[in-house]
């Protein structure tokens, strides 16, 4: 069984044991989370297609840990005005386990 969500505005398509990063949830390590908008839930029976999502269905998953991506360096120049700008940035992220697919 699989089914697709949406967390952070991006959508994952997820099956039972699945380890996912997704964008900072607030949640601690070990902890449970379930994530309602599920768009898609699919499986040996047939597909349920979401209008926009599927009624009654939810994902649960286990928090992992709490991380950090790789460095983006950010670098602005205005070419011959002496002008240079460099940052660097790292996105937090959660990394899940998914431990199960509810479709009612």
């Amino acid at each position: 069984m699989f089914a697709v969500i949406k967390t952070g505005g991006k959508q994952y398509r997820v099956a039972a044991g699945d380890k996912l990063t997704v964008e900072k949830l607030e949640a601690a390590a070990g902890e449970t989370v379930t994530f309602g908008e599920v768009l898609l839930v699919g499986g040996e029976a047939g597909t349920t297609v979401g209008a926009p999502l599927v009624a009654g269905a939810s994902v649960t998953a286990e928090v992992v840990e709490q991380a950090k991506n790789d460095t983006v360096i950010v670098f602005k120049k205005r070419r011959r005005q002496n002008s240079r700008r460099r940052n660097g940035h790292r996105q937090r992220v959660t990394v899940v386990r998914i431990t199960g697919i509810n479709a009612a």
